[in-house]
């Protein structure tokens, strides 16, 4: 599955949003320091969750620069490994590259332990990547497919790869 040109700005975007110092590469310290943001915001830092969070987005940095050979990632090299790594996988790719992060997300998330995130802790992810608060409240409910007030792992990684894919609009990039 090659991308098409709404998964290909998608991915611009999110290369915009890692490369946080504008040095038109980005880096393992781009996404540590996504981590470390998100982790501030969401006050857990120096918790087992946050050690995990933080190690799931430097193995998802690793996986990418891996798949070409570099230790940094200019725009081009980020989209074939995100291509080749991801998108062309479908549901594998995102399994694969992306699920470790997303259950990350859901374990610092997850405060009752269900192994899921209702809307009041996704609420809090939703603020620290920087979301609005209606538009986070209208994204969990386009999320919860199945209508349980509740989003599983399995029903993030999906809305993460269709927003990819281009086949919803869920606003999940933030600041």
């Amino acid at each position: 599955m090659a991308a098409g040109t709404k998964t290909t700005s998608r991915l611009e975007e999110r290369f915009r949003l890692w490369d946080n110092d504008g040095s038109g590469a980005i880096e393992r310290s781009d996404f540590e320091n996504e981590a470390d943001g998100i982790i501030e915001g969401l006050g857990v830092q120096g918790t087992p969750q946050a050690q995990q969070l933080k190690q799931a987005y430097l193995a998802m940095f690793d996986h990418l620069a891996g798949a070409v050979g570099a230790s940094r990632l200019d725009q081009a090299q980020f989209l074939q490994a995100a291509e080749r790594e991801i998108i062309s996988r479908g549901d594998d790719g995102f399994a694969q590259v992306v699920g470790p992060t997303i259950q990350a997300i859901v374990n610092v998330l997850d405060r009752d332990n269900d192994g899921e995130v209702d809307s009041s802790e996704m609420a809090k992810w939703f603020a620290a990547i920087g979301l609005d608060g209606a538009v986070a409240a209208e994204a969990f409910r386009q999320m919860d497919t199945d209508g349980t007030g509740r989003l599983s792992v399995s029903e993030l990684v999906a809305a993460v790869r269709d927003y990819h894919l281009g086949k919803n609009d869920i606003p999940l990039l933030g600041r």
